[in-house]
């Protein structure tokens, strides 16, 4: 299965060694996104601010990839304080609120630039990404 890197301009550029997207048998990896504004390289301040930028990012790489957020099938929230979870699932639930994907939220001690917030996802694109006739029984 051949895979395909994904490079967009609309969320920041990677910063070390990695992609900000794999595209690979009908599913899209995307790397973590921080809050950083693509257009400024600037961060803004509160965790429902960062969040609303963090999904932002997150939806370009997943555009650029042929993909929306209704095609993401589980993310990873990455909070570098976790009594801010309301505060940004206030926000997340307004990007994912039909038939929100799995989830995974976990307190870090820190994340890159100071970011208080880290978004990865993992989207099903072209129909079934999975073959069913290789799932247990």
């Amino acid at each position: 299965m051949p895979k395909r890197v994904v490079l967009t301009g609309n969320a920041p550029a990677p910063v070390g060694p990695y992609s900000q997207a794999i595209k690979a048998g009908g599913l899209v990896f995307v790397a973590g996104q921080i809050p950083i504004d693509p257009a400024t390289g600037t961060m803004p301040e509160g965790i429902a601010e960062q969040t609303r930028m963090a999904l932002r990012n997150l939806q370009a790489v997943l555009e650029a990839a042929g993909a929306s957020p209704a095609d993401v099938v589980k993310t990873t929230v990455f909070l570098h304080d976790i009594t801010q979870f309301a505060a940004m699932n206030e926000v997340y639930a307004t990007v994912f609120a039909a038939a929100p994907p799995a989830r995974a939220c976990v307190e870090v001690s820190r994340l890159p630039k100071g970011a208080l917030v880290e978004v990865e996802a993992i989207a099903a694109i072209g129909g079934d990404a999975l073959d069913s006739s290789r799932l247990c029984p």
